[in-house]
């Protein structure tokens, strides 16, 4: 290292040579050349390190994680160690490349921790695709955790102090790097990063990975992210958007896939209207047993109950809850972590929109919060929903807490419904459930709680107990509306998810941990995603259904109503006699057996499971061979005639 001073500006400036000026040994050389190389891979093990500790949030796995005989680890830290020096190269001075590395990886590692405290997931690169969302709801999270937040904003106002001061004055002061070793250190660093790059599509084989022993487990994205570490599962699910399509999937495949001769008939007839309610984290917190309510929180709901919904999720993601329920479609031929409203909805796609409209309904989707939110102002229009009403062109709705409340919302519902003109198709998302659960949100708690809580876990509880009562009893309201309709009117109310209730699952004994587990024996899965769910007629009342995935609730809707459809009541009706939950991690046969992992890559595959994924590939990512035969009314509804 030289060092030059400047007369001009009596400025120092270290400039880093590849090889000294004067003649030297070959050990002083060597040594030249691997002081840097030292330096990088000492800062790349520790900044692994801190990466691993923020997003695991402790550091008893960390020393396994770079210790294990699979190398994920020291792959890691390679990696790191890499970019640093061709980063440092590029830019032209040693140690600047950190003020971009570092915050890229330390920020989504704490973002990663706080959405599995939250949501049970790790972040995902998907994730930054609704990042205006989660602007959106900092006012909910800061109200739930305002220390969390006070200690993120501090750090951030710190971090960006820091950032700005080392990139206008600290930078100058870093040894700069001859033009002949930056070249060289370019040259062999960049093809190297270029090749660990091919590792990073799982469903590509890899030499350099099989080689190095990295092990994508996409199919558990907990241990994937805890085996791997955060960055290299982070990189792995980068080629999520793109959905391969299935073994075998094509035109001969589709075609011997059996299909009920049922042709449409745009008419209205003498059919029910249909109401279709997804209310935001409906769960029935009775079913506690170590904690006791002095009132039934949901009386009209269990009086009335079909049975119930096995949600894909837990706390959040409502968005993938309502894609099945519309479509019939599933997530558990998606990859894990997919949000299909912001990445797959790309076309027109059969929902019970496309099918009502198709036999004279008008159909409208009613939500009070912004149309952007999920997508969801282009992902109805995807669907076939005539109209949106949202919060920006619905009259302004009474609140509970930060969002519109079930008994405001459904007098809109009523209303709208009133001026009806012919049969109808209403789909709500409801607001009123959403966390947190803040205490003072309702005037007065009217439900009791005791039970083994801290203090502010039984009035997180409280709180959520009345937000049932007030659902259950705005449900009791639109249920006596309909029952006084002279035209048949179907109901349908199911849970999106449980709420998120952090510690009082955990103080109660309900779950081992704050947030529900992915996979676990059948028990532990219906406990911990199970639903309520209510299929009603003002006519003939509930029906019985069972626990059912969301997918399989358009095909009640559709033969409640009175309809036959190829798809919607013929083949899911084929597939729900046989199994009734299509998980992910668990298939659930109508005699209650769970078929684990048969989604895993290797395990045999029912032909009608197989069946199910080849229709939903083709009409959201293929040929669409399926449509006439599946789905006879959705190509007139998708490109009218003009």
């Amino acid at each position: 290292m030289v060092e030059f001073r400047s007369k001009a500006t009596d400025r120092v400036t270290f400039i880093d040579r590849s090889f000294p000026i004067s003649s030297a040994d070959g050990a002083g050389r060597l040594a030249a050349l691997a002081l840097p190389v030292a330096k990088a891979v000492i800062i790349a093990l520790l900044l692994t390190i801190a990466v691993e500790w923020v997003a695991r949030g402790a550091t008893t796995d960390v020393g396994n994680f770079l210790l294990s005989a699979s190398r994920p680890g020291k792959t890691t830290v390679a990696l790191l160690a890499l970019s640093i020096l061709c980063l440092d190269a590029l830019l032209g001075r040693r140690y600047q490349s950190l003020l971009i590395i570092v915050p890229l990886t330390l920020i989504p590692a704490f973002v990663s921790n706080q959405k599995q405290l939250f949501l049970s997931d790790p972040l995902y690169p998907t994730d930054f695709l609704f990042a205006r969302q989660i602007v959106e709801l900092l006012p909910v999270m800061v109200s739930q955790r305002p220390w969390t937040a006070v200690a993120l904003f501090v750090g951030v106002v710190a971090g960006v102090v820091a950032i700005v001061y080392l990139l206008t004055h600290a930078w100058k002061r870093f040894p700069a790097i001859a033009w002949r070793r930056r070249w060289i250190t370019v040259a062999m660093t960049l093809p190297i990063l270029v090749g660990f790059g091919s590792m990073m599509d799982y469903s590509q084989f890899s030499w350099l990975r099989d080689r190095l022993q990295v092990i994508p487990m996409m199919y558990d994205q907990k241990e994937n992210y805890r085996h791997n570490g955060f960055l290299l599962a982070f990189a792995f699910n980068l080629p999520m958007a793109n959905v391969a399509a299935p073994a075998g999937y094509g035109g001969d495949a589709m075609a011997k896939i059996p299909a009920a001769d049922i042709p449409f008939a745009a008419g209205g007839g003498d059919h029910p209207d249909v109401i279709v309610l997804m209310s935001e984290s409906l769960w029935d917190p009775t079913r506690m047993t170590n904690v006791n309510f002095s009132a039934d929180p949901m009386p009209v709901m269990r009086e009335n109950a079909s049975g119930n919904s096995f949600s894909p999720e837990f706390g959040g993601m409502t968005a993938n809850v309502e894609f099945e329920a519309l479509t019939g479609f599933s997530n558990a031929f998606l990859p894990y972590g997919s949000i299909p409203y912001q990445q797959y909805v790309r076309r027109p796609l059969p929902s019970l929109a496309t099918f009502f409209r198709a036999e004279g309904y008008a159909a409208r989707a009613i939500h009070p919060y912004q149309s952007w939110f999920w997508n969801r102002g282009e992902v109805y229009k995807a669907f076939g929903f005539e109209d949106f009403l949202s919060e920006e062109n619905l009259p302004a709705l009474d609140k509970r807490g930060f969002f519109a409340s079930d008994d405001a919302l459904f007098k809109e519902i009523m209303r709208e419904a009133d001026g009806m003109d012919r049969p109808f198709f209403f789909f709500s998302v409801t607001l009123q459930g959403h966390g947190p659960y803040e205490p003072n949100r309702y005037a007065r708690n009217t439900i009791d709680v005791k039970g083994n809580l801290a203090e502010d876990e039984r009035q997180t509880l409280a709180t959520y107990a009345q937000g049932v009562k007030e659902a259950d009893d705005s449900l009791r309201m639109l249920m006596d509306w309909a029952e006084k309709r002279e035209r048949e009117t179907i109901i349908v109310v199911f849970g999106d998810h449980l709420p998120p209730l952090g510690k009082a699952y955990v103080s109660s004994g309900y779950m081992g941990a704050q947030v529900a587990t992915r996979k676990a024996p059948l028990d532990v899965m219906k406990r911990e995603h199970e639903t309520p769910l209510m299929i009603w007629s003002s006519r003939s009342g509930k029906q019985d259904v069972g626990t059912i995935s969301p997918a399989f609730i358009s095909r009640h809707v559709v033969s409640l109503a009175g309809f036959k459809h190829p798809y919607y009541t013929e083949f899911l009706g084929e597939v729900e006699k046989k199994y009734p939950v299509v998980d992910r991690y668990m298939l659930v046969s109508r005699d209650g057996e769970a078929k684990a992992d048969w989604s895993m890559k290797g395990q045999t595959i029912d032909p009608l499971i197989r069946d199910y994924r080849y229709i939903q590939h083709d009409m959201m990512f293929g040929k669409e061979y399926s449509v006439d035969r599946m789905f006879p009314s959705h190509a007139w509804i998708a490109q009218p005639a003009s």
